[in-house]
């Protein structure tokens, strides 16, 4: 697999998120490190989360994408709130009453409580920052169906959940800070 094609097309896609974030006025947006937040993607939820959104993409591709920016926010929430009582929920407890089908509806309602204002405007930045992953994915001219394309699609997940967890804690006031030492 060559891996800088993947890393350079992950740049690409953070860089290019960031700017729309930004120009949808997320004031002081950027990616901000929370490996707390991180390591539950990376260790604990991808290969769930892979498994939903490979079955539902071709039906659903935006819709797969922007979920795992959703997962991103509904983590950082709960590791602002009490980390201790969520850090060890599985993956699961993120579904909707219907699953995967409905996980946006669920943590924007549910877990994030989120008022109508905010539910529009964090499901259409999603819904954006979806269409415009899918949109390089096309401008790269990656085939969906294969392995290229599959590992394009998990950088592109994790990419958008790091989106998602940045645009929660960027909500919460949290910012990135230079340090004296």
């Amino acid at each position: 697999m060559d891996t800088v094609l993947l890393d350079n097309f992950e740049k690409t896609l953070q860089s290019g998120l960031i700017k729309l974030c930004s120009g949808a006025g997320i004031k002081d947006f950027e990616i901000l490190d929370c490996p707390d937040v991180e390591n539950v993607w990376n260790d604990s939820y991808i290969k769930d989360f892979i498994s939903d959104a490979v079955v539902n993409f071709n039906d659903y591709p935006q819709s797969t994408i922007a979920w795992a920016g959703f997962l991103g926010m509904a983590v950082a929430c709960h590791w602002d709130r009490d980390w201790e009582i969520f850090r060890n929920d599985p993956y699961s407890s993120y579904y909707g009453e219907r699953g995967f089908d409905d996980m946006d509806e669920h943590i924007l309602g549910a877990v994030l409580k989120f008022n109508d204002a905010d539910t529009s405007r964090y499901s259409s930045l999603m819904s954006s920052c979806a269409m415009a992953a899918l949109g390089l994915i096309r401008h790269e001219g990656i085939e969906a169906q294969t392995d290229t394309g599959f590992y394009i699609l998990a950088r592109s997940y994790t990419v958008l959940y790091r989106v998602g967890m940045s645009l929660m804690l960027n909500k919460l006031g949290y910012r990135k800070v230079l340090m004296n030492r």
